[in-house]
């Protein structure tokens, strides 16, 4: 009988082992799931002296899974979204765009609410380091070309609520 058992153990671990490594396995149409929009907030832009620029619905990555994975394998973003990076402190920050579809616009923001520098269309999977240049707590990404379409500059500002 423990002969029986050893022989069909091996038996099943070869017919596993074949399943398992077959090449035309037909799993391979399988796609990624689309990652949704969750609006966790709302955001206002405004220029130096006030006037408001846009407001915008975000989305927050404020702990270690949602700031490694940001926006990675997203394939469409409205302009009225971003998302916000919040980080506990003020710090040069560097971001990159590894596994990130959409090209996209990179703003750093100091924890006085003030933005510091930006990046203008990050390519998109380019691994280089991107640099916010002064201390950022705040990093908001939107899509590529926003920055200049709504004249963002050094000095405007940003004002945030959560859901």
């Amino acid at each position: 009988m423990h002969r029986l058992k050893k022989i069909a153990l091996i038996v099943f671990t070869g017919a596993a082992l074949m399943v398992s490594c077959k090449k035309d396995n037909k799993n391979t149409d399988i796609k990624p799931r689309e990652i949704s929009f969750k609006k966790e907030g709302e955001l206002k832009l405004f220029k130096a002296d006030g006037t408001l620029i846009k407001q915008l619905d975000i989305e927050i990555a404020d702990n270690d899974y949602e700031t490694e994975t940001g926006l990675m394998h997203r394939t469409s973003m409205p302009d009225n979204q971003g998302m916000l990076f919040i980080f506990k402190d003020e710090q040069p920050r560097f971001f990159y765009m590894k596994n990130t579809v959409l090209p996209l616009d990179i703003i750093y923001i100091n924890s006085a609410n003030k933005v510091v520098s930006f990046i203008e269309n990050a390519e998109p999977f380019n691994e280089d380091s991107l640099p916010s240049n002064e201390p950022a707590q705040y990093v908001l990404e939107v899509n590529a070309g926003l920055i200049k379409k709504w004249n963002i500059q050094v000095g405007d500002s940003i004002e945030f609520t959560r859901s």
